[in-house]
């Protein structure tokens, strides 16, 4: 982008309050992750479940000067507005306008699974051949659709655009908006079928996106698209992709013991492919198909899959060692990356931090104007230390305004001992393939143990919107991080959750509630146990207490009074609706009423708890605990004379009871993906992996046991993996001796003889190619965490809190 706010008005046909001759080269829309604020406009973007305008004060506190809203507010002084009917419709209308006003090849990617993996791929494979631009993340929505259009520039010669859709008449909106020239569609399942009446439904919007495509490439081993693309577009070039000999392009062979053979049309053209499970396969079809358009070579093909790594789409986040955080993006390096790494970066609330950069390799443009513009994005971060790599980057030092060092390579940053010293910072490592700077991440990180337990963060939020989306826009929502949030990190999880304005945290025991307090956790946690001895540190920390009982409330109320706190505290006040745990019973309601009425205590919410909303079998008893609840909580309002927040359901609540939703819900295992109700099972993202490497593989002879106890015995030569975790990492010892499996290259191994501490045994006599250092899955996909607890005779809860703390926790964003 780069147009005067008069233009942008003027193409919009919207309303400007201020100085028409500022610049606007980007538009930012989430206050939190603001990167720049050059020449950059925030958009209030209204949604029916949000307003962005409440948070123009924070874009204007970060140092934004232009501020496109529905609404003017002239309190703040010397801001420039464009005033917009409608903010959704006003950013897809600029977005038609630049791209319709671009000159790129464009290529849009639709379908139910695979869109974000393509387009990934096919970026690693053009950005040397074209100058490409793609979209960022997962943005291809009503909203994220638009935002990537508007990242084309005048050198942009290829753009590589996902486009999605929720429900029916979106496609319209956004084939308006972006037309491909080359329309790629992908797997068509049930990813996003919740809105759609039938697959036919979903298929004829999908393919609205190619009514102006020149070229359709589909996977036609889908006989409905194969129909329904024939039907509509058989004047347009049609490619088919898949496995049935049918198609255009299609396998010859796919053995694991050789290259992949491909037919495309008349010719054949081999390939080496490491992952032979079906979706990575078919999504090596499209990318050969869509290559082999743009006119690329076989023997470029072929060396650029050769060279294709599995797609890192994901900064990780590793706790370091000296109280540090390392954010590791050692994957590649562009512009568009790095602004992606300086967002995630403002998510955390370390006030300092520190960059490693390096060259930026393959760019073919003017190396000063480059480096100007990375040192502008990374001199409005104020980082404490810049570590630069690379000839060409160090030539620029002086750009950068932070106390700057510089290094021809990784090495030679690493014998400086410079990185080790920083203590209680958050550290960057952002860098292009070639320098190898995750060997940083080894130096840097607190943990060393092989095994690591993966939490994708941005699946929690896709799962959390997903339940908000069965809720109306009002209710509010209680994440519980009890219990080390299940194991994943209370701190980590409950800072990302904040950052997402979750409405309370809800914690087990005091001493949690202090950790995330200390932590700078500032959202309200409600403490579900509060002990006796605690009180006087709930109130010195702003926690808000569960009241159960009289006794409770008496002792809770003399510590409010003992601390001389002088407003109305606030507590949360639980009843027994028939799960016999904790709680007021009915005849109790009118004393506590009383009692309440003379204490300088509030009552911030009224809430019980489900026994079995996860069992339809038990939808009677579950009816008659939420009739309970709204009798009584009911009586406890009137007696009150205010109305207190209520909430009853939790995660399988939700789902299964929506109607009952009050004024919170609280969710806990949904968050981490999973339910009980196997339709929204499907809608949910896994959150979790618990992972680790084959340290060592041996042939046991005819006969010969394995393990402690010599549980196991062959009874034919057999190959076995060692593997380092055990239980001493939270691996029962009970699902040893082939009760339980775990995952090499997406193939089940029974775990064989007896777990040890810190090691156990797998058969892998029916997994070939396998290597020592090859990836083995506890759990996440196959076996996934449900079937893993299974093995366990236990519950996901347990499997999760089991986790031993020195299991390293790597944190994720895909």
């Amino acid at each position: 982008m780069n147009y005067t706010v008069h233009q942008i008005a003027e193409i919009t046909n919207e309303q400007v309050i201020g100085d028409e001759k500022l610049l606007i080269k980007n538009i930012a829309f989430d206050s939190r992750i603001i990167y720049s604020t050059k020449n950059t406009a925030f958009i209030a973007i209204n949604t029916q479940k949000n307003s962005g305008e409440k948070f123009i004060e924070a874009a204007i506190d970060r140092g934004i000067e232009i501020i496109i809203s529905e609404h003017h507010y002239p309190q703040y002084e010397n801001i420039t507005w464009i005033i917009v009917r409608n903010s959704v419709e006003f950013l897809q209308k600029l977005a038609k306008y630049h791209f319709e006003n671009a000159h790129l090849k464009s290529v849009g990617i639709t379908g139910s699974n695979g869109k974000t993996i393509l387009k990934e791929w096919l970026y690693q494979c053009l950005w040397n051949e074209f100058r490409t631009v793609k979209s960022p993340k997962s943005f291809n929505s009503q909203i994220g659709l638009p935002l990537s259009l508007l990242q084309i520039n005048d050198s942009h010669q290829l753009g590589i655009f996902e486009v999605g859709i929720s429900k029916p008449e979106e496609m319209e909106k956004q084939e308006n908006i972006f037309h491909p020239q080359i329309g790629l569609l992908t797997h068509i399942g049930t990813a996003h079928l919740a809105n759609f009446i039938s697959e036919e439904q979903l298929i004829d919007e999908k393919i609205k996106l190619f009514r102006n495509s020149e070229v359709i490439i589909y996977n036609g081993d889908n006989l409905l698209v194969n129909s329904k693309i024939n039907e509509l577009y058989s004047t347009k070039k049609l490619i088919t992709y898949g496995y049935k000999e049918s198609n255009d392009v299609h396998f010859k062979n796919t053995s694991k013991d050789s290259d992949v053979v491909v037919q495309y049309f008349n010719e054949e053209i081999s390939f080496p492919v490491y992952q032979r499970d079906e979706a990575t396969l078919t999504n090596a079809l499209a990318l050969l198909t869509v290559l082999k358009e743009l006119g690329i070579s076989n023997d470029k093909i072929i060396e650029k899959i050769n060279a294709l790594k599995a797609v890192e789409m994901r900064l990780e986040a590793i706790e370091g060692i000296k109280e540090n955080i390392i954010i590791n993006d050692s994957f590649n390096l562009d512009l568009d990356s790095l602004k992606t790494a300086l967002q995630f970066l403002n998510e955390y609330n370390k006030p300092r931090k520190s960059l490693v950069l390096t060259d930026i390799v393959g760019v073919n443009s003017n190396s000063k104007e480059l480096y100007e513009e990375v040192s502008e994005l990374v001199n409005e971060q104020k980082f404490d230390s810049v570590f630069l790599i690379g000839h060409e980057i160090s030539k620029y030092s002086e750009l950068f305004k932070s106390k700057t060092l510089t290094y021809n390579n990784t090495k030679e940053l690493i014998d400086s001992k410079h990185l080790t010293e920083i203590e209680n910072q958050i550290i960057l490592l952002k860098g292009a393939r070639k320098f190898e700077i995750e060997k940083l991440k080894d130096i840097l990180e607190l943990r060393k143990h092989d095994t690591v337990l993966e939490i994708n963060l941005n699946a929690i939020l896709h799962n959390i919107n997903y339940h908000k989306s069965l809720l109306k826009a009002e209710t509010k929502m209680m994440a519980m991080v009890k219990a080390n949030a299940y194991g994943l990190g209370s701190y980590e999880i409950s800072e990302f959750l904040q950052h997402h304005h979750i409405d309370y945290l809800g914690v087990a025991f005091v001493d949690e509630g202090v950790e995330l307090r200390k932590k700078g956790i500032t959202v309200p946690i409600v403490v579900m146990n509060p002990e006796q001895h605690s009180y006087e540190t709930v109130i010195a920390y702003n926690l808000e207490p569960e009241i159960y009982s009289f006794r409770v409330l008496e002792q809770f109320y003399e510590a409010v009074q003992k601390s001389g706190y002088d407003k109305k505290y606030p507590i949360h006040i639980k009843l027994e609706t028939g799960m016999h745990r904790l709680g007021f019973k009915d005849v109790e309601l009118d004393e506590l009423s009383s009692t309440l009425a003379q204490k300088n205590l509030k009552v911030q919410s009224i809430f019980s708890h489900l026994s079995s909303s996860d069992m339809p079998s038990e939808k009677e008893f579950t009816l008659q605990q939420l009739e309970v609840f709204e009798r009584n909580s009911s009586q406890l309002i009137k007696n009150l004379g205010y109305t207190p927040i209520r909430h009853i359901l939790n995660s399988s609540g939700i789902t299964n009871y929506p109607d009952q939703q009050y004024d919170m819900v609280r969710i806990g295992i949904g968050m981490l993906g999973e339910s009980s109700n196997s339709e929204i099972n499907k809608q949910l993202r896994s959150v979790v992996s618990f992972k680790t490497v084959i340290s060592q593989i041996s042939m046991v002879e005819d006969g010969e046991s394995v393990g402690y106890s010599r549980r196991f015995k062959t009874d034919h030569p057999t190959k076995i993996a060692t593997i380092p975790v055990g239980y001493a990492d939270g691996i029962p010892r009970l699902i040893g001796n082939q009760i339980g499996n775990v995952g090499i290259h997406k193939t089940l191994a029974p775990i064989v003889g007896n777990i040890c501490m810190d090691m156990m045994m797998i058969n892998v006599d029916h997994i070939p190619n396998l290597k020592e250092g090859d990836t083995v899955t506890i759990f996440n996909a196959k076996p996934t965490l449900k079937e893993f607890a299974e093995y366990c005779k236990t519950i996901t809860y347990e499997v999760l809190t089991s986790i031993s703390p020195r299991v390293k926790r790597i944190y994720i964003k895909d």
